[in-house]
């Protein structure tokens, strides 16, 4: 517990009305989307780099820890107070600085919800891509702490290949500005790819500049029911192999569909084996070409239906299927373990066995869906965190699958990050000397192991 007149200092810096210390407060602020929650000895929230800076270095002086926090729509725990402390709320910090039109760029507070800076750009026809599911809840700088994905990502990249620019506090307490609106740089090291995907571990982003692009002139979304999974997979591969890159290539397995249609019922095919939604974007003369040319891929590889949105309502349709999948799979069971592991697209029909085999051999319902076309895969295990019994199988299974994606070439995470859940099976992947490394950094930078402690170094003490 925080003494009260440390608590009175915070107060100082940032007013009293934005400090919340009531335990229904803090309840509030102690989970996230994953299972797990955990009590923070007091929340804060700030409003600008200099306020934070002066909280940082508090920490340092009395050391308690330090969580940032945006929306609390992670799906890997990184922003639950394991060992308690500070959490510090940025969506105060929610403001759109400018967005330059002449550099194509944005200059957002982490606070900013993604879907209001899309619409902001938008409005002069330009484009933010990364979509993570969580769009209009979560935040850009949880975004960029994460290093969100989206169905998009398979075109246009995840959010690491947008961020031109960081500012950062320290977990020492200094202010650090890396990068800006050119679009080359290689003055010293990448700074803004080590803060990007770090975990709230390494610093606290206070500003991010990003870089936008034209709005695609025209879009077509399609739907195709397959009597067999591999099919499904095929159809990825030909239409890469054909030279066409959508903007996403969504994979639902039979299971998700039956969970989805219960939901919706929207009519959509109880004895499929999978469902693609597929949506290409670009010039409108090349959108509609291209359109007709997946549609015979997916035929020629035996998809026994296809439908293509004739307008916005149908499109709104199709994807509503996709949408609805994680409110709709909590149907079976009341706890969902999401993993979001990626192999090669060439593995895809082989991970997916192996996923159905893991789910068998420890009789656990296991639902798959997510982005086929680079290879992101959401397998969601559905179960009782009030049964120990059923928690044990699910330890081990998740395992044998984490096991499996390296196997196949594959990774523990495409775009939820480690946090808490994935941390003891983080060497899997890195092997030692990476696992080393990472240490390494986070030691140099954090000497007093301030910020986020227990997040991807699992209950290591220096996590």
């Amino acid at each position: 517990m925080l003494q009260s007149s440390l608590i009175n200092e915070i107060k100082k810096i940032v007013g009293k009305e934005n400090v919340l210390a009531t335990l229904e407060e803090r309840l509030c602020y102690g989970y996230d989307s994953t299972p797990e929650a955990f009590l923070p000895d007091l929340v804060v929230r700030p409003d600008s780099a200099e306020q934070i800076q002066k909280i940082i270095k508090l920490a340092n002086l009395h050391l308690f820890p330090v969580i940032p926090r945006g929306a609390g729509t992670g799906l890997s725990g990184g922003s639950l107070p394991v060992k308690g402390g500070v959490v510090l709320d940025l969506t105060r910090m929610n403001r759109i600085l400018e967005i330059d039109e002449e550099n194509l760029v944005a200059v957002v507070e982490p606070g900013v919800v993604t879907s209001h800076l899309q619409e902001e750009a938008e409005k002069r026809e330009l484009f933010y891509p990364p979509d993570p599911a969580s769009l209009k809840t979560s935040t850009i700088g949880g975004n960029v702490a994460e290093c969100a994905g989206g169905p998009r990502a398979f075109k246009y990249g995840v959010t690491r290949d947008y961020v031109l620019g960081l500012e950062v506090v320290t977990p020492t307490g200094e202010i650090l500005r890396t990068g800006g609106k050119t679009v080359k740089s290689v003055t010293g090291y990448d700074l803004i790819r080590l803060y990007t995907g770090s975990e709230g571990t390494l610093g606290i982003i206070t500003k991010i500049i990003l870089r936008l692009i034209p709005k695609p002139e025209a879009k077509e979304t399609m739907m195709a029911v397959y009597e067999r999974l591999d099919d499904a997979a095929k159809t990825v591969t030909l239409t890469i192999k054909r030279g066409i890159i959508p903007v996403t290539l969504e994979l639902m397995d039979d299971l998700t569909i039956r969970c989805v249609e219960n939901y919706l019922q929207i009519g959509l095919p109880l004895d499929a084996e999978a469902i693609l939604i597929i949506e290409v974007d670009g010039p409108a003369d090349l959108v509609k070409k291209q359109t007709e040319q997946v549609a015979e891929l997916c035929r020629a590889s035996g998809a026994r239906e296809i439908k293509i949105a004739r307008n916005e309502k149908e499109r709104e349709e199709i994807w509503a299927a996709r949408r609805a999948v994680s409110a709709a799979v909590v149907q079976i069971k009341p706890t969902k373990i999401s993993e979001d592991i990626a192999v090669p697209r060439s593995q895809i029909p082989q991970m997916i066995r192996r996923l159905k085999e893991i789910a068998s051999r420890y009789q656990l319902n296991l639902v798959i869906f997510g982005h086929a076309g680079d290879g992101n895969l959401h397998p969601n295990i559905l179960c009782d965190q009030n049964d120990p019994e059923e928690m044990e199988r699910v330890e081990k299974a998740i395992g044998e699958l984490f096991q499996a994606a390296v196997e196949l070439g594959g990774t523990l995470s495409g775009e939820h990050g480690i946090g808490t859940m994935k941390a003891p099976y983080l060497k899997l992947e890195t092997g030692e000397a990476g696992y080393e490394v990472m240490r390494a950094i986070k030691k140099a930078l954090d000497p007093n192991n301030i910020l986020n402690p227990g997040k991807i170094f699992g209950s290591e003490r220096n996590g």
